[in-house]
């Protein structure tokens, strides 16, 4: 399984800010939203993700207060990329090794996505679940001794 297989069934709406908006904007977006991340863009290249952890580093730093705090301060500017061809395994190395919870698929310099560990884990279980399905039913049709 690969990227793009998430990415079809999730759609491919998009959310990004630069890196000049405050991160009480992005908050806000991310709660209207209801999401986890925003890719940061500047002059069309990805400069940074801002999630939920960034956030709350900011608010323990600042004593619970955000202040007009820029999300350039505060991003990761180094998030991890993946691309829709990607394996799926790959994609979950990469997520655990580096603690990401949310990854920006690219091709071709063009954003085409975001993907979250719950896409990557409800695509695992739903294609164990296909799988199980499948196996089962080869059990239940499967030839009895002697009728060759």
């Amino acid at each position: 399984m690969k990227v793009s297989d998430i990415l079809k069934l999730k759609g491919s709406t998009l959310y990004t800010i630069s890196p000049e908006t405050t991160v009480n904007q992005a908050v806000r977006i991310m709660a209207e939203h209801d999401i986890g991340s925003l890719v940061v863009i500047q002059h069309a290249d990805i400069v940074g993700i801002l999630t939920f952890r960034e956030v709350i580093g900011l608010l323990a730093h600042n004593h619970g207060t955000i202040e007009e705090v820029t999300v350039g301060k505060v991003m990761d500017k180094n998030p991890l990329i993946c691309t829709p061809e990607t394996d799926l395994d790959e994609v979950r190395k990469m997520m655990l090794e580096r603690h990401a919870r949310y990854l920006p698929v690219v091709e071709n310099k063009a954003m085409m996505g975001v993907i979250s560990f719950y896409d990557v884990a409800k695509a695992v279980v739903e294609a164990q679940g296909f799988e199980n399905t499948m196996l089962k039913a080869y059990i239940r049709d499967w030839p009895e001794a002697g009728n060759s």
